[in-house]
């Protein structure tokens, strides 16, 4: 795995949707419906109330999101553009597997954008099906065994 720089520069918070949202949402809104164009109401579902969240953050301006639903999958991580090649990515990536297994989770699930399909090979992530297309983005099911 590839060794995360983020520690000195940022910190991490974990906590459900109503404690972290204020930050998180601009996060995923700048990245996901103004960057990559995807839809908003596409964007926000029910999952994320029944999700744990984790933010990165650079002093009090959260940089970084990601989120683990309760069937272990993972999801909407998202790095501000300014912030990228940091390390902070992997390391929300691994405090939300780390929360998996505390819960006894066996396998982490996730859906890769293709293009970012060698960032989760280097945390462990396997391909486990065919790519398909989400929101306009191919995508790639991938999962990490935790035991």
């Amino acid at each position: 795995m590839r060794a995360s720089i983020a520690g000195d520069r940022a910190c991490l918070r974990c906590g459900d949707w109503a404690a972290l949202r204020e930050v998180a949402a601009p996060v995923r809104t700048e990245v996901f419906i103004v960057e990559q164009a995807i839809p908003a109401e596409l964007e926000w579902d029910e999952d994320d109330a029944v999700s744990i969240h984790c933010v990165a953050f650079a002093g009090d301006r959260a940089v970084g999101c990601g989120r683990l639903l309760p069937d272990g999958r993972i999801g909407r991580m998202a790095v501000l553009k300014p912030w990228r090649g940091q390390g902070l990515g992997g390391a929300i990536l691994e405090r939300l597997v780390e929360a998996a297994k505390a819960r006894g989770d066996v396998v982490a699930r996730l859906s890769a954008q293709c293009h970012a399909a060698g960032f989760y090979r280097a945390h462990g992530f396997l391909p486990d099906g065919p790519e398909f297309d989400e929101a306009g983005i191919p995508h790639l099911p991938m999962k990490r065994a935790l035991r």
